[in-house]
């Protein structure tokens, strides 16, 4: 009995023209989905690590680490051909190091919360509202946007605060640096005033000795010469 070849058999060849089909598919759907995350993360609001990473605020760490280890897979540029990749991935790791250091969480979460407080406030509400307790996705959205501002002021206000505290750091190196100059010059000083004072000393000593070698005028051998006296009448 002749056993029929792939080539041969109609039903194999199509079924194999199916399967390639399908993975072709599935290869553009696994592309698709990570230009799409991709281009989401790029387009987040990077100062909010938790946006960034598609997360709410107030999840435990273990869904941190989760989340970013499911989205850094996703996006990994050995893993796609996108240009925008690396920078995508790059802000992923930014966002997960943020929300795993203690104190940067807790100053994110400070901001989310007075951005929620700041919103109750301008719409009259209180926490125990419907709409505060129970959020729509007009409430979210307005959270979202007051964030960012939130964010944003803090942000200013952090850059400002090192601009300053930069500029005392200059001026105290400034002075630092004009002491040390002033203390050099002082022991240049000492050092060129002993230097000279061998000199000083031979000067003087010469000056002394040139002053006491030649005899006044009438002291060459100790006697002083009579005076005549003038005969009266």
């Amino acid at each position: 009995m002749a056993i029929m070849t792939a080539s041969e058999n109609p039903d194999q060849e199509d079924a194999n023209d199916e399967l390639a089909a399908l993975d072709a598919l599935e290869k553009e759907a696994s592309e698709f989905n990570k230009d799409a995350e991709i281009d989401r993360i790029l387009k987040a609001f990077r100062l909010d690590a938790y946006a960034v990473l598609n997360l709410q605020p107030g999840v435990p760490d273990s869904q941190i680490k989760i989340q970013y280890r499911k989205l850094s897979l996703l996006i990994h540029p050995d893993k796609t051909a996108n240009p925008s990749a690396p920078d995508a991935f790059d802000r992923l790791k930014k966002a997960q190091t943020e929300l795993t250091d203690p104190k940067h969480r807790t100053h994110l979460d400070e901001c989310i919360s007075d951005a929620r407080m700041l919103l109750i406030r301008e719409r009259k509400l209180t926490v125990d509202s419907s709409e505060v307790k129970e959020p729509n996705k007009e409430f979210i959205e307005a959270w979202r946007k007051k964030t960012v501002e939130v964010l944003v002021d803090a942000e200013a206000r952090r850059r400002k605060q090192l601009k300053a505290q930069l500029q005392e750091e200059g001026r105290e190196q400034r002075k630092q640096d004009e002491e040390v100059a002033e203390r050099k010059r002082r022991r240049e000083h000492e050092v060129k005033w002993e230097e000279s004072r061998e000199n000083r000393i031979g000067s003087w000593r010469d000056f002394k000795k040139g002053a006491g070698g030649a005899p006044a005028k009438g002291e060459g051998d100790g006697k002083q010469k009579k005076k005549k006296l003038k005969v009266l009448g």
